[in-house]
């Protein structure tokens, strides 16, 4: 049967509910109700073996076109926006139910605040009062000997111009918390918006300024002539000084270590009044911290003393004004969404009010809001389902570093000793964050969101000289996306994205593998990317690989780099081999590691459903996970500052270096795109 006639048959069985041969129609054990596939997402004009992306994901684009509030609009987005649904009748039965929660309680948090978001008459007729005292502040402020103390009282307000700080684990001793300084101050998404000067960037450049010059008029402080021309070049001399991103991935050139002493002598960082901005957060004492960019730091030395007074209070009441914009009334939340959301990402519409409110509650208090999420939309035997494939995974893994031909048995044997330390966590914490003591109230949204910020900075300042958490969660429970820590070398799977097309408890299992299965091993694989697997098992930074295996790892990794970096998106835009190394890894790897799992549990016998073989379902699993239509600015954007690469790519990436793909579709290995011969397919994990 050729590949035209086999595609006719296949989609003919998805609509009819047939098999292509009633003898070999045996099913998995679990007796499915459904397959998980729509038949109405295949684009039947395309063969499977030119474009897998588009035969399996063909129907779904049309059928779902980018709407005028999006950007782009996927799969991810389609499953956020049902989550919101739930959300909203979880949100809307209390604030519409009469009934007086006590003070404290989630239900009252979550209402009062939803409320407050709600409630567009009191934003309007506020407008920019909640922050005019701030404002006033940073105009009356001319001391430089008090600048840190400044920036520290902005910084309990959410603001952080100049630089990023934090507190986290220590990379190298991964059980304990350490302070954390670095680079920041930007208001554009990447350092690569201020340099470049192609008509693309230009023209952002100039829209950038503009809404600088319109925040400032609406604030009503029109003496701040050329503001977005200010604005714009003291954010680019933070640009020139910054790390690239990729840069940044990398972990030894962003662990730079002090003694809190050496940090602030002269020398070296002490042209700031560090000890005056620690004490302004009645931080406990600590005695060394961790430096991401020393140069960017350093090069702030000279920046500072070329500013002049009015420059700084410009720059600050910038933060000020941007970082609040979008709670001050229609006019400011207007003029951010026009140009963070159209000029940048191309989307020409509002969300309606409910979904904003929604976006801010889920924004501030994500993790109330999950406790009343997951009482009703997650169930333990999912949770239970799920666990048994990350063990499946696990499995597949070890068997697969067992047999690795370029690696040695010294480094295969560090390598599963970390598999084995992974920890993971599904559906939601044990353990959630207090926030029972705020006074949030219906009418203040600004308020409410600066008493959630404060929170979030006494629970970030509570971990200074405190042993690393363990239980504590980085993402909330409804949120559609999954993670890997190095630092704890945990994965972790929220309840939002357990649902379908990822998972689906009704479902059989090669698609669940191919979907949710294929992202637990993506996140299992991020543990031995090139990033993560400069940690060990304990999570510390720290090299377990004999020289040798790290040069072929690394000469495997180059291939990778190259065949991204030959995907070219737009006309005069390739994908960033280099920065998107370690989700492409993930991918090929977290794939590779699902199919087998899935071929060692349950495929022993040919399978068949809706007139596939379960080897087919896995892989339209995998590709109906990443269906998706975007905008070509957001695009365009995603490809300088995304460390993942677009959805089409990371189908037709993975795929095309698949013997069991190849297989699977009887593709003859002739179309360089995805019938990629023998030779030329990379295999790493």
């Amino acid at each position: 049967m050729n590949r035209k006639n086999q595609l006719t048959a296949i989609c003919l069985c998805l609509l009819f509910s047939c098999t292509l041969n009633p003898a070999e129609a045996q099913i998995t054990a679990k007796k499915p109700t459904i397959s998980g596939i729509d038949p109405k997402n295949f684009d039947t004009d395309v063969v499977p073996c030119d474009n897998f992306y588009r035969f399996a994901t063909g129907g779904w684009m049309k059928a779902n076109p980018l709407p005028s509030t999006e950007s782009r609009w996927g799969t991810f987005n389609k499953l956020g926006k049902d989550n919101d649904e739930k959300i909203r009748v979880i949100l809307e039965q209390r604030t519409n139910s009469g009934v007086n929660y006590p003070k404290g309680s989630p239900d009252q948090l979550v209402a009062d605040f939803y409320r407050s978001a709600l409630d567009e008459a009191t934003l309007n007729q506020r407008g920019f009062e909640p922050i005019r005292g701030r404002l006033k502040t940073i105009d009356t402020w001319s001391d430089r000997g008090s600048l840190m103390n400044l920036l520290a009282e902005m910084r309990w307000e959410g603001y952080a111009p100049f630089f990023g700080f934090y507190v986290g684990s220590d990379a190298k001793k991964s059980d304990q918390n350490i302070v954390n300084l670095g680079q920041g101050g930007l208001s554009l998404p990447d350092r690569d918006y201020y340099l470049k000067s192609d008509s693309n960037s230009l023209s952002i450049q100039v829209a950038f300024r503009t809404y600088v010059d319109r925040l400032f008029s609406l604030s009503g402080d029109r003496a701040e002539l050329q503001a977005g021309a200010r604005i714009f070049a003291l954010e680019k001399q933070l640009a020139e000084a910054s790390m690239t991103r990729v840069d940044r991935r990398d972990p030894d050139k962003t662990y730079n270590k002090y003694a809190y002493n050496d940090f602030k002598r002269p020398d070296q960082f002490g042209f700031l009044a560090w000890d005056d901005f620690f004490s302004a957060f009645a931080t406990p004492s600590f005695d060394s911290l961790i430096v991401g960019q020393p140069a960017y730091l350093k090069s702030l030395q000279a920046l500072l003393s070329t500013l002049t007074d009015d420059d700084l209070r410009l720059y600050l009441k910038w933060n000020v004004l941007n970082g609040s914009a979008g709670l001050l009334g229609a006019e400011a939340e207007q003029a951010r969404f026009d140009f963070y959301q159209t000029t940048l990402s191309g989307t020409k519409q509002m969300k309606p009010r409910w979904e904003r409110a929604i976006d801010l509650t889920n924004g501030n208090m994500g993790e109330t809001v999950g406790q009343l999420f997951v009482r009703e939309h997650f169930s333990p035997e999912s949770r239970a389902r799920v666990e048994e494939m990350v063990e499946n995974l696990r499995g597949a893994f070890r068997e697969r570093i067992q047999k690795l031909g370029w690696m040695s048995v010294a480094t295969q044997q560090q390598a599963l000793k970390k598999l084995e330390a992974f920890r993971y966590k599904i559906g939601y914490p044990d353990q959630w964050k207090d926030y029972s003591m705020l006074d949030i109230r219906s009418d203040r949204l600004y308020e409410n969101v600066l008493q959630v910020r404060r929170r979030g900075m006494e629970i970030m300042l509570a971990r200074i000289g405190k042993p690393v958490d363990r239980n504590e969660w980085g993402m909330t429970p409804q949120t559609v996306n999954a993670y890997y820590s190095p630092s704890l070398n945990e994965i972790v799977f929220p309840a939002g994205i357990l649902q379908p097309p990822f998972f689906n408890a009704q479902a059989e299992d090669a698609v669940n593998y191919g979907g949710i299965g294929a992202v637990i091993g993506h996140e299992f694989s991020h543990g031995f990317d090139d990033k993560g697997s400069k940690f060990d098992g304990k999570g510390n930074l720290s090299n377990w690989w004999l020289d040798d295996d790290r040069r072929r790892f690394d000469s495997i990794t180059a291939m990778i780099t190259q065949q991204f970096e030959a995907f070219q998106p737009l006309p005069d835009q390739r994908i960033d081999g280099k920065l998107t190394l370690g989700e492409n890894i993930a991918d090929l790897a977290g794939l590779t590691m699902a199919y087998h799992a899935y071929n060692k549990a349950y495929g022993g016998q040919p399978t068949f459903f809706d007139g596939m073989s379960w080897q087919q379902r896995f892989f339209v699993g995998w590709a109906q996970v990443w269906a998706q239509n975007i905008s070509e600015k957001e695009l365009r954007k995603r490809l300088i500052t995304d460390s993942h690469s677009p959805g089409e790519y990371r189908v037709l990436g993975p795929l095309s270096n698949l013997k069991e793909f190849q297989e699977a579709w009887g593709c003859p290995g002739t179309n360089l795109r995805m019938d990629v011969p023998a030779s030329g397919r990379i295999t790493l994990w």
